[in-house]
Formats: structure tokens, sequence, C-alpha cells
């Protein structure tokens, strides 16, 4: 290339024979240019391409800013699914325990609990299978998808019991299942469609994620899902809000017509605190008397739907002030607390029921493996609305947490339940008491891609 170049420009190599002697640098230039030819011939003898001219300024613009849209995997999500199913995750959850109540109640039953509920018993809590293809603009995906699928005693609890459900039956291993999509709105708003877990509460469904292994009296009161639209943008790194609009309070079929609305707004000052604060308004009576399977339909339709109104329809408002605040005060200490006020009317004109109090939360990480965590809580039930009869209830808990892998708890619980009446079942029919202890060794199993809080 070089030689050719020199010719193509006019250039002549001297005649060593004829021409006066060369100069150092005219042998120097004679000299580098054997030394290209050289070069040249052995790529060429080699098949290795010339190199070409770098693109046109206006061509690297242009595939600047039209960049190839990648759909990758993240890298903790190791265990993601391979080839078109890349980015989703596939994972499991096992969840027992055997707990005992010293009252030794009628019916082996714990009374206010939402998922130790029986005493004396080897108990299937959960087996859960969760697969979720999360939406992420960074890897090019603007869609997600997630469902959760839950099996077990707490199914009754959380999601397919005839104390929520107008058809429990329907949709009763369905805990989570709900579609994403990230609209390109400022740093992009995230709409997501279905029934999804509520937020209302410090605690969550997963026990690996707790601190303790029984729940609070506040997830057990608390709306454990929602059906409908939850919208969620995220202003910057230390604030974000949502707006939900569903059917209601535990309501995958809407009961009454009216839909429910709830703001939430999360304030992280630093890394180390997260508070939450809620509002949750909605009409939350049945206006329809169930029609539960197994029933042949009286009209042509699918079984379990209604057309027997409740007279008077009820119309009052239920209102829900939720907040919670987690503070990871060192690496090994963290501490949280939670506070609600609830306001229900079954009628607009008729006399409210209220629930006050609050919770509170500490966990020590005394060893890499072993955890200590601790709950008090103070309910005060005016009216029934959770309990049934007017008292104020207390809670103390205990939990001791082995960890000797990533993905298998073993969990040891104390706690006692007390009130300020007689309430509690025991093993004489028709005799209560102020107070419940009870004892639970837990076990939990968990594996697959999904990294973190489920």
């Amino acid at each position: 290339m070089a030689m050719c170049l020199l010719s193509g420009a006019g250039a002549q190599v001297p005649n060593r024979q004829t021409e006066q002697p060369l100069s150092a640098r005219e042998r120097q230039l004679l000299e580098r240019i054997d030394k290209l030819e050289q070069r040249l011939n052995a790529l060429e003898a080699r098949g290795v391409p010339e190199p070409t001219s770098p693109p046109p300024p206006e061509a690297a613009s242009l595939k600047k800013a039209t960049p190839v849209v990648k759909d990758t995997i993240p890298t903790e999500d190791s265990a993601s699914l391979p080839g078109f199913l890349a980015g989703t995750t596939l994972n499991f959850n096992f969840d027992g325990h055997y707990g005992y109540n010293t009252n030794r109640p009628l019916g082996r039953i714990n009374l206010l609990r939402a998922n130790d509920v029986i005493s004396n018993s080897f108990t299937l809590s959960q087996a859960d299978i969760v697969v979720e293809r999360a939406a992420d603009v960074s890897a090019g995906r603007r869609l997600g998808l997630r469902l959760d699928l839950m099996f077990g005693q707490d199914t009754e609890t959380l999601q397919g019991g005839a104390q929520n459900e107008l058809r429990p039956q329907v949709y009763r291993n369905i805990f989570q299942a709900y579609g994403t999509y990230i609209a390109p709105v400022g740093s992009g708003l995230q709409l997501d469609f279905g029934k999804f877990a509520s937020s209302l509460g410090y605690e969550t469904n997963w026990t690996k994620d707790q601190i303790n292994y029984s729940r609070s009296y506040y997830f057990n009161f608390l709306p454990f899902y929602h059906v409908g639209l939850r919208a969620a943008y995220k202003f910057n790194d230390k604030f974000s809000a949502q707006y939900w609009l569903v059917n209601g309070s535990n309501q995958t079929e809407d009961f009454n017509g009216f839909k429910s609305n709830a703001f939430v707004f999360a304030i992280t000052p630093n890394k180390n605190i997260a508070w939450t604060s809620s509002y949750y308004t909605g009409k939350e009576g049945r206006d329809l008397v169930p029609a539960y399977n197994p029933a042949l339909p009286e009209l042509a339709t699918q079984p379990g739907l209604s057309t027997i109104p409740v007279l008077p329809r009820p119309n009052g408002t239920e209102h829900i002030f939720d907040t919670y605040v987690n503070w990871a005060a060192t690496s090994k200490l963290t501490l949280a607390a939670g506070a609600d006020y609830v306001l229900h009317r079954v009628f607009n004109n008729s006399s409210p029921e209220r629930v006050t109090g609050g919770v509170g939360y500490v966990k020590y990480q005394v060893a890499p493996t072993f955890a200590l965590g601790g709950r008090f809580e103070y309910l005060d039930d005016r009216g029934g609305f959770f309990s049934g009869v007017t008292q104020a209830l207390k809670e103390s808990t205990l939990t001791a947490t082995y960890q000797p892998v990533s993905g298998f708890q073993l969990r040891g619980e104390y706690r006692r339940d007390f009130s300020n009446r007689a309430f509690f079942l025991t093993s004489e029919p028709g005799v209560l008491k102020r107070e419940q202890d009870t004892v639970t060794l837990g076990l939990i199993w968990w594996f697959g891609g999904k990294q973190g809080a489920w």
C-alpha cells in the first residue's frame, strides 16, 4: 500500500548504481518502505483484510442516535431462564411450621392469627411458585409480568376465604397476577394492572423477608390485596408516589359497584431510612347476597354469580391512614414502627367503628447466620371492626432466626396475646381467658433467580 501511494504521487525511487550516495534520512525512508512492504505481503498471505477508513461523522451520529436494544439478563439474575425467556425468573417457596397454644383451645384455634391459625398440628402454611419478568427500561423492556401461585393453609386467610370474596374458589390459588407497562413519561411512569399485594402495613406475605414468623394484628386486619390499576412515579432518589384505582379491599371481583382509591407516598431521606405513608378510602360493604359454589346457577350464567341484593344497601365509607418507617440503625441493628387509624361506617349515618394503634419492631443480627427479632403492638378495636367485640389488644413476640445457608431458615418463636377482656379460647366450652401464649417452630425453603425481597 505504501509503495503504491508513493508511486501514485509521482515519487521516484533512487537508482543506487547511477545516483549519488544517499543521505542518512533517505536511507531511513527506504528502509521504512521496505519494512512496510514486507508487512503488507505478510498480511495478504495470511488473508487479513486491509484496514478501512473510519465512517464519516454523520454515519457515527446516526448509529448513536438509534441504538440497538438488546433484551439482556441482569447480572444478578444468574438463575433466569434462557432463550426467549431471558430476564424471567422462576422461584419457589415452602413455608411450614408446628405451633402449640398453652390454652389448649377448642378446635386447636389460635384467635386473631393470619398465618399460624392452628395449634398442635404440623402445618403446610404455603407452597408457592412465583414467575416474574420485571419491566426494565435499561434492558429495553417496558413490559413486565408477575404471577404468584399459592397453595396451603394461608390461602384461606389471605385470599381464598368466603370472608373476603363472593366467589373465593375461582381465584383461590392466585395471590398476585399483574402486567406492567412503563410509559415514557419523565423518568418513567409505571402502570400495573391486575391483582397485587397491598402495601398497607409494614409486613408482607413472604416469611423469609419478615422479622417475625407470625404476623401482627395489623397484617391480619389491613387489606391483603387489591385488583385494579396501580400507577407509580419516582420523582427522584428520595421521593416517589403511587395512586390506586381498585375494586376495593380484598375484592378480586367487585361486590358493590364502587371503586376505591389510595394515595401512597414513599420518602427515603438516605439509604438507611425508608418511610411510607398511605391514605386509602372506599365503600367496602357488600350489596349482594353470596351464592357460593357448588350449586346450580339460577340464571344462564356462571355458578356463584348472585342477583339477590342486600337491603338496605350498605353505603358507608371506610378510611385508612397508614404509616410505617424502617431504619437500618447499624449494619446489625434494624428498627421499624408503624401506626394506623381506620374509620369505618356500614351506612353513611351509622355510628363509626374505629381501629387505632401502632406496632414496633427490632432486629439484631447477632452473627451472619443468627438473628433475634422482637415485636410489640397495641390495637384499640372500638366497635369490634377487627375482632368482633370492643377491646384493647396487645401482643409481644420474640423470634430467633437461624439461616445456615442461603435459601433456608429455621425460626423459633414465643408470642403472648392479651386483652382487657376475656376473649381467647380455652379447653372448656364457654370459658375464655384474657391471654393466649404460643410457641412455634417454623421452617422456610426458597430458591430461584429473584434477588432480595419478594
